[in-house]
């Protein structure tokens, strides 16, 4: 696989707690790959030791092949969960000079920043203080400082705090346009529906140390337990409960429906086949669902840190 940005090993202490241990990532290159964890899981001293914020105690940062240099900063763009704008400077003169800290020409920084202000329709925000937009709103213009000048390693940590649902959906669309566009990206988030949608692997961080990590459809495959989502108009409703019983593990569960059905949820030995439970069911009533249960990422992260 090719890996844009590779963690080998990286540990990092301060004072007598260990913040990281022993941890290794490999992102992929044009993929969002999301680094998770509980508040104080060690996901943002990583990002910062990424960023040559922090130095790590033992370990290496590979970007490209290469050992990370000071100079590979250029290429990486990082969106903190603590945001860093000048609250009383205008919106316009500070994009300006932070594009240009970032490499870019003034010539080329307007170019630049006028396509994301027209894009993202926030061309009315130049002249404004930072301290006269709203936490959103200031949110939209990190936003911009981040990826202004295209760095082929982008890190957004909490990019969806302090916006509506409508924003939150443009920003995730516009990273997804990012990533389509060649950028790799790696997205901390405690938003398990983000994970969901944008995600291509994840790994994992409790307590300092990596407990899972991978592409997050063979993760989602690992653990699911061949279990089904049941909707049943049976033809006796008196022996069901008893008859399904005796044939597969039952559970109760609720879902919405438009039905007057019984639900269940039916897990089916591992020798079994979801044709058979379906043919059993035809021979009880009208199937009128039948979903097998697969884990959310928020299942998975739960389970796991739970189990850890």
């Amino acid at each position: 696989m090719d890996n844009l940005l590779v963690a080998k090993n990286v540990s990092k202490s301060f004072g007598d707690f260990k913040a990281l241990n022993n941890i290794t990532i490999e992102v992929p290159r044009g993929s969002v790959f999301g680094l998770l964890g509980p508040n104080g899981a060690g996901k943002t001293t990583l990002l910062r030791i990424i960023n040559q914020i922090l130095m790590p105690d033992t370990g290496f940062i590979f970007l490209d092949g290469n050992p990370l240099q000071p100079d590979d900063i250029k290429h990486i763009g990082y969106l903190p969960e603590e945001r860093g704008l000048y609250k009383s400077m205008k919106v316009g003169e500070q994009v300006l000079y932070l594009a240009q800290l970032k490499g870019l020409s003034k010539q080329l920084a307007k170019e630049r920043l006028k396509y994301w202000f027209d894009r993202l329709e926030i061309g009315d925000w130049w002249n404004k203080k930072i301290q006269e937009l709203s936490k959103g709103m200031a949110q939209k213009i990190q936003f911009v400082v981040t990826v202004v000048h295209q760095p082929k390693l982008l890190i957004f940590d909490e990019p969806f705090s302090g916006f509506d649902p409508i924003n939150a959906n443009l920003i995730k669309d516009e990273i997804l346009n990012l990533r389509d566009e060649g950028a790799t990206i790696i997205f901390s988030t405690h938003r398990m529906e983000s994970v969901e949608e944008m995600c291509d692997h994840i790994a994992l961080i409790h307590e300092s140390n990596k407990i899972l990590d991978g592409k997050l459809i063979d993760i989602k495959r690992a653990y699911k337990s061949n279990t089904f989502e049941i909707g049943l108009i049976p033809n006796n409703s008196e022996n069901i409960n008893e008859n399904l019983a005796e044939r597969f593990e039952v559970f109760p569960t609720s879902f919405k429906s438009i039905n007057d059905e019984l639900q269940y949820k039916i897990k089916i030995p591992e020798n079994g086949s979801a044709n058979e439970l379906i043919s059993y069911l035809t021979t009880q009533g009208q199937l009128t669902r039948f979903v097998e249960v697969i884990p959310s990422a928020n299942d998975i992260f739960i389970d796991t840190v739970q189990n850890n």
